[in-house]
């Protein structure tokens, strides 16, 4: 008798998955509607933004790891 409602049992909880997962799919997709989406311009404006702050730093890193590399080969000539 346990046997018999073991596939009622997988076969409600396979559709109750799939049920949730489309649930989900559809609030996904109302949530992006409310999305406000940049336009050309703005994207074009952000990227320059991003594009900019990361040269910024990668020279910012640059620098600091080119000051501590001169400093320990002098440290190195110093001492060796």
């Amino acid at each position: 008798m346990v046997k018999n409602n073991v596939p009622a049992v997988k076969e409600s909880a396979l559709k109750l998955r799939w049920e949730n997962g489309k649930q989900f799919f559809l609030n996904v997709y109302s949530e992006l509607k409310k999305v406000h989406w940049p336009n050309r311009q703005q994207m074009i404006a952000y990227t320059g933004v991003v594009l900019i702050a990361v040269t910024l730093v990668a020279i910012i890193i640059w620098l600091f790891d080119s000051g501590l590399s001169f400093l320990l080969a002098k440290l190195f000539e110093a001492f060796a």
